[in-house]
């Protein structure tokens, strides 16, 4: 229960923070965030029994996100988007895994899917405040 409540905490706020403060590239990554997190709630089969099976339903929501990140990666003139997609690709291959080996189990499955939510969260944040930063004309990382 309290990792739930830590998730949805970090998305929210993660994901408000990037339609308020952000760019273009930040608001589609937060909106699309939002849309994949609610219709994976509405279309996962099972929530207890979850993973024991190939979730066609996720499958297709999380390469409808991939699509819309890596649009958003290419619309971008920053590197933090293209970071997001490689991360749902990630995500991705971890439906492709079940589909081949049907014997894997629900709880690496769930695992491979649910993971990567939160360093895509935390990159989105990162990149919103590092955009802000820079429009107000704070001290700039030196290339290295």
């Amino acid at each position: 229960m309290i990792r739930l409540l830590i998730y949805r905490a970090l998305m929210y706020g993660a994901c408000g923070y990037a339609l308020w403060r952000g760019r273009k590239d930040a608001r589609i990554v937060a909106a699309v965030f939002l849309i994949g997190n609610f219709a994976t709630l509405a279309l996962r089969s099972s929530v207890m029994g979850g993973y024991s099976s190939f979730e066609v339903s996720i499958f297709l929501i999380d390469v409808a996100c991939l699509l819309a990140f890596t649009y958003a990666a290419m619309i971008s003139d920053r590197f933090w988007p293209l970071w997001v997609s490689g991360l749902q690709l990630t995500t991705s291959f971890g439906h492709v895994l079940k589909a081949v080996d049907y014997q894997l189990l629900p709880l690496a499955y769930a695992a491979s899917l649910r993971f990567w939510s939160y360093p895509i969260l935390i990159i989105l944040v990162v990149g919103v405040w590092r955009s802000q930063r820079r429009l107000r004309g704070g001290p700039q990382a030196t290339p290295t």
